[in-house]
């Protein structure tokens, strides 16, 4: 019967350092372990906000085949480790990062100059290394945004002269995996017991990450909660839009206008008659990508704020 199943443990730490941290939960259903396992997962390797390199210019330098005289790696494998380094962003605007260096020397992330909106995660990840007297310059377009996004999606428009265009890897999870196990509840040796372990690269903790995936996971399933039958018609009146309970509900009924987006995106929003938050999340992101006059930056920038709010479109 239903109603006699037993209701799973809290979450449990069974370790948990700065990047690194492993949680367990016993006592799910049979199957919900890979259930909510898997669950959990895709959202946190998916939705929660980054930032990343997005692209570079380098001195003397107009395209990533190029040499660098007095410098030992090629361009491409210098792209490659500045992919490497990560960026924690307190602004939801592009931000430029500068270097300017005179050799010999082995120019680590550290030798950055950062806005006071960024900071350098990894502050040792080598980036190239100098062997003569030659001056090195370069400034970075650091910005945030969800999961990978690569530069043709970055980058619509035609980048100008001496711009390097780059994949962003976003999010802050260097990797994430679960295992499921049987174990005995009652005279029952088929209840499941998950077992979650998650990585961060430091722009996040563990907890973090695994508090927000959640939030996140309670959000999407607390907007349909209230599902009731309605013809087709109703179901697009924003009365019948359906809340989540205690302080999601009143979250759901902020207006779109309010949540700071540009002016561009809110009067897109506006014309498609969505005009509050839980109008909103009840939309998936084809949804929002077919209305009129909104591209792919507008798209991330729904769901950055939506992020912030432990909230995503369906």
């Amino acid at each position: 019967m239903i109603s006699n199943i037993i209701l799973p443990s809290k979450p449990k730490v069974i370790s948990e350092t700065e990047f690194k941290a492993v949680y367990e939960i016993d006592g799910l259903f049979p199957g919900y372990g890979h259930t909510i396992g898997n669950s959990l997962r895709r959202i946190i390797l998916s939705s929660l906000p980054g930032a990343a390199v997005t692209s570079v210019k380098i001195e003397g330098v107009s395209h990533e085949f190029s040499t660098i005289e007095g410098v030992k790696e090629d361009v491409i494998n210098i792209l490659l480790n500045l992919k490497m380094v990560r960026f924690r962003m307190t602004t939801e605007e592009p931000q430029k990062v500068t270097l300017k260096i005179s050799g010999p020397k082995k120019v680590t992330a550290k030798d950055f100059k950062t806005p006071g909106q960024v900071e350098v995660m990894n502050p040792e990840q080598f980036v190239c290394e100098v062997t003569t007297k030659m001056t090195l310059e370069m400034e970075l377009t650091i910005e945030r945004g969800l999961g990978y996004l690569s530069k043709e999606m970055l980058h619509k428009d035609k980048v100008e002269v001496g711009t390097i265009a780059l994949d962003a890897i976003f999010t802050p999870i260097r990797r994430v995996n679960y295992e499921v196990e049987n174990m005995r509840v009652g005279d029952r040796t088929d209840y499941n017991r998950l077992r979650l372990a998650i990585e961060t690269d430091g722009i996040l903790t563990p907890r973090e990450a695994f508090e927000k995936s959640l939030q996140m996971l309670l959000a999407q399933l607390g907007a349909i909660a209230s599902f009731t039958s309605s013809s087709p018609e109703s179901e697009t009146k924003e009365e019948l839009t359906p809340v989540s309970k205690h302080n999601s509900e009143e979250i759901l009924k902020n207006r779109v206008e309010d949540l700071g987006l540009s002016a561009r995106t809110a009067n897109a929003l506006a014309a498609a008659s969505i005009r509050t938050v839980g109008g909103l999340v009840r939309k998936s992101e084809k949804d929002i990508s077919e209305i009129e006059g909104m591209g792919d930056r507008a798209l991330e920038e729904i769901k950055d704020v939506l992020a912030k709010m432990s909230l995503a479109l369906r």
